[in-house]
C-alpha cells in the first residue's frame, strides 16, 4: 500500500513496507521514535516539490477544499502508471473521494491510517532526505500565514481602519475651518465691517477678501467671477461709506495668508470626502445606503470597526453617539433617548417630530442587518440595502398620512371581505318554573309547549374600495338593494316573533302573579279567623274563671254571717 503525505514543502508518497504493524495501531508510535526504525515501517518513494510560495498556497487551498491540485494529480499519475494495483492511503475522506474521481486510484482512509500519518510527521525530516527542519518551519509558518489570509479573504480595500481615521479628520478639519473662518471674519471686520453683513457664505467672504485686499480698492476690482451683480453693487457702495479702521499693508498680507489657509482646507475637505464616500462604497455599500456616507464612517469609528458595529444589536446601534443622555436618563429616571447618530440620516431628518422615533427605531433595525450582511457576507451587493430603503420609504409615506396602505393583492379590482358575525341561539327563561301550582291555562306551564323558532339573521358585510365605475357595478348594486330588502324583511320577520313571545310570557307571568296573591288572601283569612276563634275561647275561659271566683267569695261571706249569727 502507498501513502499519500502533505508537507509544506511539497507533496511526499511512501510505500508501507509492513501492514501487518497497522493491525497494533496502539504500539504502532513504538517503531516511529528514531528515523531507522521508522525507515524500516515507511520508504519514501516519490516526492514533488512547490516551486513557490504561490504553488503552495494554491495546494494547500485544494486541499482545504477537498480537490485535487494540477502537481498531486501528475505525481499519482506517474506513480500510479508504474503500480496499478496498489492501493492510496489519504488522510481526508473528501480527498480521498476527489482522488478516485479523477485518477482512478482506490483509495482508504480509517484510524490507522490517521496514526500512521501523526507517526510520519514525527519524522518527516528523517524520511525525506535534503529535508532540514529550520527549513520546513519557516515553510509551514508561511504557508499557514498565506492561507490565513485567504480564508479571511483578506483585501487592502476591506480595511475599516482607513474610515476611521478618514472620518476622524473630516471632523477635525471642519472645526478648523470653522475656526478660521470666524478669525477672518472678526479680523477683516475692523478694516470693512459692512462686508460681513453683505456676504453670508464663507467661501465666496474669504474669496472677495483675497480679490479685493483693502476696501478702497473695491471699486476698481471685478467680482463678476466671484459675486452675483446685485451683491457685487451693495459691496461697492459700502465699501465708498464703510465705518471701518484703516490698517496697514501686513495686515492685510496676514489676512490673505489666513484666507489661503481656508482655501486649501476646504479643497483638501472636498478631496477627503471624495476618498471616504469611494471608501464607504468598498467597505460597507449597504451600510452607505442605508444610512448615508458620512453618518455610516461615524457609527463604524464610534463602535471601533465594522466587525464590532456588526456585532451590536439594533436597540444599542439605535442610540450610539447618544451615551451621555442615556446614563443621565437612566440615574435621573427619565425617558432615555431614541436617537443618538441615526438622528443626522436622511431617512430620520425628513421625517415629522412626532415620528422620529419610530423611525429611527426602524432604520436601527435594517442598519443592524445591513453591518452584518457587509462585516460577514461572502458577496457584497447592494440590492438589501436598496429593497430595506425602499421599504422603509414607504412606511414614512404611511406614518405621515396616518394610515396603512396594501401593498400585496390586487391592485386594479375590487377587495372584497366577508365580515363573519355569529348569531347564537336566543334562550330565553322558563316562568314555569317560578311557580309548583297546577296551571289553569291549556299551555302557559306546560314543559312540552315550545314557542316558535326564531329565525337566525345572516349579516353579510361588503367592504369595497373606490374604484372607477365599469359595467359590472350595476348589477352590483342591484344585488346589494335586494340583499338588503331581504335583510329588512327577515330583520322585520324575527322582531315579530320576538314580540309575540315576550307577549306569551308576560301574560304567563301575569296569571302566576294572580294566583299567588288569592292564596295569600285565603291563607291570611283562615288565620285571621283561627285567632279570633282563640280569642273567644280565651275570653269565656276567663269569664268562667271570674264567676268561680265570685261564688266562692259570696258562700264564704254567708258562711261568715251564719258563723256570726250563731254566735249571737
Amino acid at each position: 500500500m502507498l501513502v499519500l503525505f502533505e508537507t509544506a514543502a511539497g507533496f511526499a508518497v511512501f510505500r508501507l513496507l509492513d501492514e501487518k504493524k497497522l493491525q497494533q495501531v496502539d504500539n504502532l508510535f513504538e517503531h516511529f521514535e528514531t528515523p531507522e526504525k521508522a525507515s524500516k515501517i515507511v520508504q519514501l518513494q516519490e516526492f514533488k516539490k512547490f516551486a513557490d510560495s504561490a504553488d503552495a498556497l494554491q495546494a494547500g487551498v485544494a486541499l482545504n477544499e477537498g480537490k485535487v491540485c494540477k502537481p498531486l494529480k501528475k505525481l499519482l499519475k506517474k506513480v500510479f502508471a508504474e503500480e496499478a494495483h496498489k492501493q492510496l492511503m489519504v488522510w481526508d475522506a473528501k480527498l480521498g473521494n476527489a482522488i478516485k474521481d479523477k485518477v482512478g486510484v482506490q483509495c482508504v482512509t480509517n484510524t490507522a491510517v490517521g496514526e500512521l500519518m501523526r507517526c510520519i510527521k514525527s519524522q518527516v525530516e528523517g524520511l525525506i532526505p535534503g529535508l532540514q527542519e529550520k527549513e520546513l518551519a519557516a515553510m509551514s509558518l508561511g504557508l499557514g500565514h498565506n492561507l490565513a489570509r485567504y480564508k479571511l479573504k483578506f483585501s487592502p480595500d476591506k480595511v475599516d481602519t482607513m474610515i476611521v481615521q478618514a472620518i476622524s479628520l473630516l471632523d477635525d478639519i471642519d472645526k478648523e475651518l470653522n475656526n478660521y473662518t470666524m478669525r477672518t471674519r472678526e479680523w477683516y471686520g475692523w478694516h470693512f465691517p459692512e462686508l460681513g453683513k453683505i456676504i453670508t457664505d464663507n467661501q465666496s467672504y474669504v474669496r472677495t477678501v483675497m480679490h479685493m485686499g483693502t476696501r478702497d480698492k473695491a471699486a476698481t476690482c471685478d467680482f463678476s467671477e466671484i459675486l452675483p451683480e446685485e451683491i457685487e453693487e451693495k459691496v461697492k457702495e459700502a465699501a465708498e461709506v464703510s465705518m471701518g479702521t484703516e490698517i496697514a499693508d501686513e495686515d492685510i498680507l496676514n489676512i490673505t495668508c489666513l484666507c489661503e489657509q481656508v482655501l486649501e482646507l476646504t479643497e483638501y475637505r472636498a478631496q477627503l470626502y471624495e476618498y471616504l464616500k469611494n471608501r464607504m462604497g468598498a467597505i460597507a455599500p449597504n451600510l452607505t445606503i442605508m444610512v448615508g456616507e458620512l453618518v455610516g464612517a461615524r457609527l463604524i469609528a464610534h463602535a471601533g470597526s465594522l466587525i464590532n458595529l456588526a456585532k451590536h444589536p439594533a436597540s444599542t446601534i439605535q442610540i450610539l453617539g447618544a451615551e451621555k443622555a442615556l446614563f443621565r436618563a437612566l440615574k435621573t429616571r427619565h425617558a432615555t433617548p431614541k436617537y443618538g447618530l441615526l438622528y443626522h440620516a436622511q431617512l430620520v431628518s425628513q421625517t415629522s417630530t412626532k415620528n422620529k422615533g419610530k423611525m429611527s427605531r426602524m432604520l436601527a433595525a435594517k442598519t443592524a442587518l445591513a453591518c452584518r450582511y457587509d462585516a460577514l457576507g461572502e458577496e457584497t451587493t447592494t440590492e438589501m440595502g436598496i429593497e430595506n430603503r425602499s421599504k422603509l420609504a414607504s412606511r414614512i409615506s404611511m406614518l405621515e398620512q396616518g394610515y396603512s396602505r396594501r401593498i400585496s393583492g390586487r391592485g386594479k379590482t375590487e377587495a372584497k371581505f366577508e365580515k363573519h358575525i355569529g348569531v347564537s341561539e336566543v334562550k330565553e327563561y322558563s316562568a314555569s318554573a317560578d311557580s309548583t301550582l297546577p296551571s289553569t291555562s291549556k299551555h302557559q306551564f306546560d314543559e312540552s309547549f315550545e314557542a316558535p323558532p326564531t329565525k337566525k339573521i345572516k349579516v353579510e358585510m361588503l367592504e369595497t374600495e373606490g374604484t372607477p365605475e365599469t359595467s359590472g357595478e350595476k348589477k352590483k348594486k342591484k344585488k346589494k338593494k335586494q340583499q338588503q330588502q331581504q335583510q329588512e324583511g327577515e330583520a322585520a320577520e324575527a322582531q315579530e316573533v320576538k314580540v309575540e313571545v315576550k307577549q306569551e310570557a308576560a301574560e304567563a307571568m301575569e296569571t302566576v302573579t294572580g294566583e299567588k296573591k288569592k292564596k295569600k288572601k285565603q291563607q291570611q283569612k283562615g288565620k285571621a279567623a283561627e285567632a279570633q276563634e282563640v280569642k273567644m275561647e280565651v275570653k269565656e275561659e276567663a269569664a268562667e274563671a271570674m264567676e268561680t271566683e265570685t261564688g266562692e267569695k259570696k258562700k264564704k261571706k254567708k258562711k261568715k254571717k251564719l258563723v256570726a249569727e250563731e254566735a249571737e
